[in-house]
């Protein structure tokens, strides 16, 4: 049977499994579904917890989640953060994002809260009876934020999603056993590992900046009600062999062991500069124009030495290489006030990071396409890609053909449609301790510029722990990653793996990076591009408004992003 959407978008490996419900293979085109992704609900959760089981409709109404009541009892709003920037809070409707300051584990009722936490639902994960004992394989995120954009904005939406198995570059791997077959290390994990279901692990991991494009996705859509976030302990910057705490703010400049007395005068007058730029006013420019004067004057003009110009672009500004010094400042200068802002919302860091891993992500904005609309189809190989006159008309699956205007999908549905764009490498360490260095941190971040080691690229390095959820008690997951350069790349992480030291396990992988090869305004493919090196966001969601704006017509506007009902599952009656 056909049926004509105005959006599909194909995922990779968005499942359910047989231990939560395997998709009929008898179902058709159109069936219904939430986001059920490789957890078991609990019977009288399925529409709140975003589980139903595929071809099911979702009902307007469950009983409420036995498990909830303690978990959701522990929320309260505290009093609003005298750190946040005026300028980007979210607008007064939204809550402020759900945040966990304190360590330990976060469900339990008594647990430590961050002073912003509305009262929001708890994790979707957090309020299930069990926890997943079979792997997640998670849509990327990408494509699951689209999904939603585009059903909060009316359209008629399909999510397509592959069967299970182990492809999808941005999954989630629980339990530990599942990682290690992955891997393809048969001995399996020792005992000193603890419980395998007690491990959720990211193959791409990447923070959230606290006040980033996509935590404004975030709040502007109330996701924010589906997920649980903790503040990443610590961002820190090697330098000769060393890790040192990022400086960001007048103080910790004149604090920081990076740079000598003199030079630290000089930074603090180049950060004072930053705060106090405005680009709408010309009084604030000194002497700069931010649309012609390069990165690499305004260094000069402050007297800046080469290192504090390696960490200010790389671990600030948050590039991946030298390029932008040649290029007009103005892009620079608001990266840099981005970092400062999103530091200014909790203080230890500026990144967030969900707890039970990133798989919590494309749940969240997955339900909202299905609050909207949005129809999701489970283990749903895709056969062909139907094209007439050079323009997508529909996707064609076990016989059937679901008939669309335009289409989303990641680099491996299209491969005569991208080329390849390079090599990222990324080894996933098991640690019994924190990283040396970073204050005892659960979670942190480090960025190895591209001159400390005489490479084109930085290398980075990010730390997350039981703290999250994501690994047994007293365990720590660090991964390191870079763009491949040379014929040898694990030789090319050595000065990151040097500092995460001693390594219980690690796991490697090498990624090809893919990109489209046109901008799909004539074919209405609109393809993503794969994941970089960074261990953040903001380059994803630079991706995502670009897909929207070719789709659109019009430049991304997060105002259309807001909700547009209130949910029918109840969320709004708390």
């Amino acid at each position: 049977m056909d049926e004509e959407y105005d959006v599909i978008v194909l995922g990779t490996g968005l499942t359910v499994s047989a231990a939560s419900g395997a998709r009929d293979p008898t179902s058709s085109l159109p069936s219904r579904a939430a986001a059920a992704v490789g957890c078991r609900p609990h019977p009288s959760v399925t529409a709140r917890c975003g589980a139903a089981a595929p071809g099911a409709r979702l009902p307007e109404k469950t009983a409420p989640c036995p498990k909830r009541r303690d978990v959701a009892s522990t929320h309260r709003r505290g009093p609003v953060s005298k750190k946040l920037p005026p300028d980007s809070s979210p607008p007064p409707h939204l809550p402020i994002l759900a945040c966990r300051a304190g360590k330990g584990t976060p469900t339990r009722p008594d647990a430590p809260r961050c002073p912003l936490t509305p009262p929001t639902r708890p994790s979707l994960v957090a309020c299930l009876p069990h926890r997943p004992s079979i792997p997640s394989h998670l849509a990327p995120v990408l494509e699951c934020i689209l999904s939603g954009i585009m059903s909060v904005n009316g359209k008629k939406v399909l999510h397509m999603d592959r069967n299970p198995y182990y492809g999808g570059e941005s999954s989630s791997i629980t339990p530990l056993e599942e990682l290690y077959k992955r891997f393809q290390l048969l001995e399996g994990p020792p005992e000193a590992m603890g419980r395998g279901r007690d491990w959720n692990v990211d193959l791409i991991p990447k923070f959230l900046m606290a006040n980033g494009q996509l935590v404004k996705m975030l709040l502007y859509t109330e996701v924010t009600r589906y997920l649980d976030f903790k503040v990443v302990e610590g961002s820190f910057v090697y330098k000769g062999g060393k890790i040192y705490k990022v400086p960001s703010t007048e103080t910790e400049a004149l604090a920081s062991n990076l740079m000598g007395m003199f030079e630290k005068r000089r930074f603090r007058k180049f950060l004072v500069f930053v705060a106090n730029f405005d680009e709408n006013d010309p009084k604030t420019f000194e002497g700069v124009d931010p649309q012609s004067t390069s990165m690499r004057e305004v260094y000069r003009k402050f007297d800046l030495g080469q290192d504090v110009i390696d960490f200010t672009g790389h671990a600030l500004a948050l590039y991946r290489t030298d390029d932008y010094l040649d290029q007009p400042c103005l892009e620079t200068i608001n990266r840099i006030k981005l970092y400062s802002e999103s530091l200014a919302r909790y203080g230890k860091s500026p990144y967030l990071y969900p707890l039970y891993g990133l798989g919590e992500l494309p749940q969240g904005f997955a339900r909202l396409s299905a609050i909207y609309g949005g129809t999701y189809m489970l283990n749903k190989p895709v056969d062909d890609i139907i094209m007439e006159n050079g323009k997508v008309v529909g996707v064609k699956s076990e016989g059937e053909v679901a008939r669309c205007k335009q289409l989303i999908c990641d680099p491996s549905y299209i491969p005569d449609r991208v080329r390849k764009a390079g090599q990222v490498i990324r080894i996933i360490c098991i640690l019994s301790h924190p990283i040396k260095n970073t204050n005892d941190a659960n979670s942190c971040q480090i960025i190895i510029p591209q001159n400390q080691v005489n490479r084109k690229s930085d290398i980075y390095v990010c730390m997350i722990s039981y703290a999250h959820n994501v690994a047994a008690q007293g365990k720590y997951i660090a991964i390191a990653s870079t763009t491949v350069e040379t014929s040898e790349p694990e030789k090319e992480v050595e000065p990151a793996l040097e500092l995460l030291e001693p390594i219980d396990q690690k796991f490697v992988a090498i990624s090809d990076l893919y990109e489209p090869i046109d901008d799909g305004s004539e074919s209405q493919v609109f393809c993503s591009r794969s994941y970089d090196a960074t261990t953040h966001f903001e380059t994803t969601c630079n991706d995502i408004k670009d897909i929207y704006k070719r789709m659109a017509g019009s430049a991304f506007d997060f105002e259309n992003m807001k909700r547009k009902q209130n949910d029918v599952f109840g969320e709004a009656d708390q």
